[in-house]
């Protein structure tokens, strides 16, 4: 069931597969949208309620036009589907609003599943050069450059053209544009993470770049418990590159909520 979900200031596109499975919630990086999740929800979706959203700009969300936070979009979609408790697999962005809302509402998380995750409250998740080289080519304009350099660093794992992360970057470059100016930050995670007490998992890309690396690395050794997974050949967009073992590890982590 596909629809448009009202949240503060605004709506974003959400699908709900339905069903009688515990509920699974997939929240998408910052360079991909939803359908970044199509290789996978088939298997999900099996065992689980399977609810998917775009971010506000991404895919078939409207574009910010008021302040709003990644936490209080998620709060707002599971409240629209009336999911009380879901486990939660971020990519990325996706990450970084699954563990907040572990923290802040942890009644509300059964299982974390974060892949090549995100966090508030990290410093130097992405080196200065390549912030800088990011930040000129956004003065400029240049979406063809930003896709470039994001398929050259972020998804250094593909071949040849790369049709499918070069169209999930592509999409979603104008929400780096439309909503820098509404994105409020939710409060700093990192030191946090000692207290989250569910079961997680985290995967890494070891083709990811070097930073986000020791940030998952950092982020496994805080968690209590948690999984560490290293994914050799993967980059930051481990659901393409490599579907069918982002399933198995999901529904692994899921089996584990108590």
């Amino acid at each position: 069931m596909e629809l448009m979900v009202a949240v503060k200031g605004g709506e974003v596109w959400a699908d709900d597969s339905g069903g009688d499975g515990p509920p699974l919630v997939l929240l998408h990086p910052g360079i991909g949208d939803s359908t970044a999740w199509d290789p996978v929800v088939p298997r999900l979706a099996r065992r689980h309620r399977v609810i998917r959203y775009d971010v506000r700009g991404y895919g078939r969300s409207p574009a910010a036009t008021a302040p709003y936070s990644l936490v209080e979009d998620l709060i707002a979609v599971l409240d629209h589907f009336g999911v009380r408790r879901a486990a939660l697999v971020g990519s990325s962005m996706g990450g970084v609003a699954a563990v907040s809302l572990a923290l802040g509402r942890p009644e509300r998380v059964a299982a974390l599943a974060l892949l090549c995750p995100g966090v508030t409250g990290y410093p130097g998740l992405t080196s200065p050069e390549l912030m800088t080289e990011i930040e000129k080519l956004a003065e400029a304009g240049d979406v063809d450059g930003l896709v470039t350099l994001t398929l050259r660093t972020w998804a250094a794992a593909g071949t040849g053209d790369d049709p499918e992360a070069a169209a999930q970057v592509r999409a979603a470059v104008p929400a780096w544009f439309s909503n820098y100016p509404h994105q409020v930050p939710d409060p700093p995670s990192f030191d946090r993470l000692g207290e989250l007490d569910t079961p997680c998992l985290l995967v890494l890309g070891e083709l990811d770049q070097p930073e986000v690396v020791r940030c998952n690395e950092e982020m496994a050794a805080r968690i209590p418990d948690c999984r560490l997974v290293r994914l050799p050949g993967c980059d930051h967009l481990p659901m393409l590159r490599a579907p069918e073992t982002v399933a198995e590890l999901v529904l692994e982590v899921c089996d584990g909520v108590r």
